[in-house]
């Protein structure tokens, strides 16, 4: 798992999120992760199908934020969770060995460790910087990327108000996953907004098990 890895915003219209996102699939985005915290659990499956068959399409795995359920039922390539690990060590037995499971770490390096006991696929930590699409009550310090990488052996990803210009310092501390998912660039042009993103994450400072940037910015 190395690169952009796309988080998606809050978006009601079907249509125009399936274009945003195949626009940035084209333009090198990984993984793929459907958040829409405001939606009712009927367009969560309508947007989740259509996001899954785009994703099979472009041979992109499609990761589903909170709902176990809802990944199961479509058969999604894997679940994003909080750092809970009772919730991740059901989510692992619910889905088995070969699916995507996903950890939010924050700031806390604690999480992550029982992210990685509970049978994670990777730790993401923040948010690093403000973000217009998701409030954060915390800062996360750069510094923990690179205790994570002398401790753990997950992939790590970091989210939260990344974009060209500040992906770099945490992504230099341990080169992670970006996540991008900031709202202005989901609304112009993604595949050209994400491309510049895309090469910061992978632009030779990467360990073998590099993750993503994450935050919702297409």
């Amino acid at each position: 798992m190395h690169g952009l890895y796309l988080v998606t915003p809050n978006w009601d219209d079907t249509d125009r999120l399936l274009a945003a996102t195949e626009a940035a699939l084209r333009g090198g985005a990984a993984p793929v992760q459907y958040r829409h915290k405001e939606a009712g659990a009927a367009l969560r499956l309508e947007q989740a199908t259509a996001l899954l068959a785009l994703c099979r399409r472009h041979k992109r795995p499609l990761v589903v934020n909170d709902h176990l359920d809802l990944c199961m039922r479509i058969d999604a390539d894997g679940v994003h969770l909080g750092g809970g690990d009772t919730a991740l060590q059901q989510a692992r037995w619910g889905l088995g060995r070969d699916k995507i499971v996903g950890a939010s770490c924050y700031g806390e390096l604690a999480l992550a460790r029982a992210a990685q006991a509970a049978g994670a696929s990777y730790a993401a930590f923040g948010g690093f910087y403000p973000s217009p699409v998701k409030q954060y009550d915390f800062v996360t310090a750069p510094s923990i990327l690179a205790a994570a990488r002398a401790e753990l052996e997950l992939p790590l990803v970091v989210i939260g108000g990344m974009t060209p210009s500040n992906a770099a310092p945490p992504g230099g501390a341990g080169c992670p996953h970006g996540g991008g998912n900031h709202e202005r660039v989901w609304r112009s042009r993604p595949g050209k907004r994400g491309a510049p993103l895309r090469h910061t994450v992978r632009g030779g400072r990467c360990s073998p098990r590099a993750g993503g940037l994450m935050d919702s910015q297409l």
